[in-house]
């Protein structure tokens, strides 16, 4: 049954306000998971921005399917879908842009610091690629956990010779359209109206919803305050008991994922004023990384924003994440610190192989590739 043209009028609407449609420059950008939970949806997300001339979908397997099926949308970038490791020089190549969704789910007889040590690796083991085939792309980093994994795709890029701080950023996005959406929730205002800066870094109590300058300005009590902060802290969570263990959140993680590289095309592209939040190298506290307010340029960042006035509460909750934001970016730096063998000319390990808790980094390496998929265990 053809679709009423009401419906076809709405979600054009829809495509209109979500991204700007001026005459722009040819702009490629690649997807990394494009196959996964998070990546495919994405990838649907992307191929609607008309900032977008190529779109590239790269995964250990499945993206040919994605990619033709994403390719029959009638909007402006050519869609090119690519398959494994000797496909992924081919997929980065000219990207202006690079998102980077990729990890694994927990499996049966894995440890917390196996699925770590598994996505932490991907993560190293990608942005290499990228430090060869495109080393002036701009990356946007989804893969969890976040506040480690940036700091690992620093280093990776300083051995390389080629880290610009200016082009690696962390994607926080979820957590500001999470603040929002609870906020005007609770204040009873249209959330399209709604700005509400989050801090800090990706993962519980280091999410810091910045409430005391939200606009428009509520009266919200100091109770609704803090449980605004706890739920925005937890709404991965409340996403994963939401699917009964199933899944997590990943369309709104691809959702929010579009939106900042939305705003990274339009800050490349010279488009003034563009601010979002983003988990990027910062002197704004004495912690190496930090995310906040940051405004986008034809450079990447062009200036990362001071915190502004905080309440009480904040400043509270500010102290309160350091101990922990701090010790995730030391682990993410020791990991990239660690020996890995290339994956290039070795056998890759079975998809199914159960990784041992004493297995030695170099083994760890070796099944990279085999689990490039969305993860369902680090709760966006």
């Amino acid at each position: 049954m053809r679709p009423s043209m009401s419906l076809i009028r709405s979600v054009s609407r829809v495509a209109r306000r979500g991204y700007s449609s001026e005459s722009v420059p040819q702009r490629k950008v690649a997807v990394l998971g494009a196959a996964g939970g998070i990546g495919q949806p994405l990838a649907l997300l992307m191929k609607l921005n008309p900032l977008v001339s190529q779109l590239s979908l790269y995964d250990i397997a499945g993206t040919p399917g994605v990619a033709a099926d994403v390719s029959h949308i009638n909007t402006r970038s050519e869609v090119k879908g690519y398959a494994g490791e000797e496909q992924l020089g081919e997929a980065l190549e000219g990207c202006d842009v690079v998102i980077i969704p990729a990890g694994v789910p927990r499996k049966p007889g894995m440890t917390r610091d196996d699925l770590f040590n598994i996505n932490a690796g991907i993560v190293r083991s990608l942005t290499a690629a990228i430090a060869k085939y495109c080393p002036h792309a701009i990356i946007n980093m989804i893969s969890n956990p976040v506040n480690s994994t940036v700091p690992i795709a620093s280093e990776v890029l300083k051995k390389a010779g080629v880290y610009d701080e200016k082009k690696l950023f962390g994607v926080t996005t979820l957590d500001v359209v999470r603040a929002k959406t609870f906020y005007a929730g609770k204040a009873g205002i249209p959330v399209a109206e709604v700005n509400v800066p989050v801090v800090g870094g990706h993962a519980g109590i280091t999410i810091l919803p910045l409430f005391s300058q939200a606009t428009p300005k509520a009266n919200l009590s100091d109770d609704y305050i803090k449980a605004l902060t706890k739920r925005t802290q937890d709404g991965g969570t409340e996403v994963v008991e939401a699917k009964a263990g199933k899944g997590s959140a990943t369309l709104s993680m691809a959702y929010a994922g579009a939106l900042f590289a939305d705003a990274c095309l339009k800050g490349l592209n010279g488009v003034p004023d563009v601010v979002e939040c983003s988990y990027v190298q910062s002197s704004i506290t004495e912690l190496p990384f930090f995310a906040s307010k940051v405004r986008l340029g034809k450079n990447g960042v062009e200036e990362v924003l001071d915190l502004g006035p905080l309440s009480d509460f904040e400043k509270e909750g500010l102290e309160q994440l350091k101990p922990e934001l701090k010790s995730s970016i030391e682990k993410g730096i020791k990991f990239a610190n660690q020996k890995c063998l290339p994956l290039s000319g070795r056998k890759a390990a079975s998809i199914s192989q159960p990784i041992a808790d004493g297995d030695s980094d170099d083994n760890k390496c070796a099944v990279l590739f085999n689990h490039l998929f969305v993860s369902d265990e680090w709760k966006n």
